[in-house]
């Protein structure tokens, strides 16, 4: 479908950090927002950010994590903080999540609650391809290729002011 592709070629015409979390059932909130690792050096735990704290994040087949990986992405979508371990820690600014779901009716599958779709701005249904262009997605050669060719067209304070 080219869909990572496109958030690729976003973040780069945006100039913005970028991170993709693969959705699997197995997935755990700390694996969103990172965790604190003890250092035997310094007898001290270290945090380690997790892939959130990225300007922008794909969160790919987000309904199939657990309902408790999804409401990670809660606190971070609509504050732009996390709390972890007892401490907030605020998010780049600009943040934003783009994410796609598999049908809701497919095996393995969680969907999503009013609470979380709330904090998307839109949703798109993307149909199955026709036949003409399912067989360019496959002639295709990488796509990602295509994507160290996209300039970045904004600034980063143009994003931030087109946001507010």
């Amino acid at each position: 479908m080219g869909k990572t592709t496109l958030y690729y070629a976003l973040a780069k015409a945006l100039g913005l950090s970028y991170n993709r979390i693969q959705g699997t059932s197995d997935l755990l909130p700390a694996d969103i927002l990172g965790i604190s690792i003890f250092n035997q050096t310094t007898s001290e735990f270290l945090f380690h950010p997790g892939p959130i704290f990225s300007q922008l994040v794909l969160a790919d087949e987000i309904n199939r994590t657990t309902p408790k990986t999804q409401s990670a992405l809660l606190e971070a979508m609509e504050e732009r903080q996390v709390s972890i371990e007892g401490e907030t820690r605020s998010l780049p600014e600009p943040f934003f999540v783009i994410a796609t779901q598999n049908p809701v009716t497919l095996a393995g599958t969680y969907p999503l609650p009013e609470s979380q779709l709330d904090r998307f701005l839109m949703r798109l249904r993307l149909g199955y391809p026709d036949h003409r262009a399912e067989r360019e997605l496959l002639e295709m050669n990488t796509e990602r290729d295509k994507v160290e060719a996209v300039n970045q067209c904004l600034s980063l304070e143009e994003v931030i002011a087109f946001r507010r």
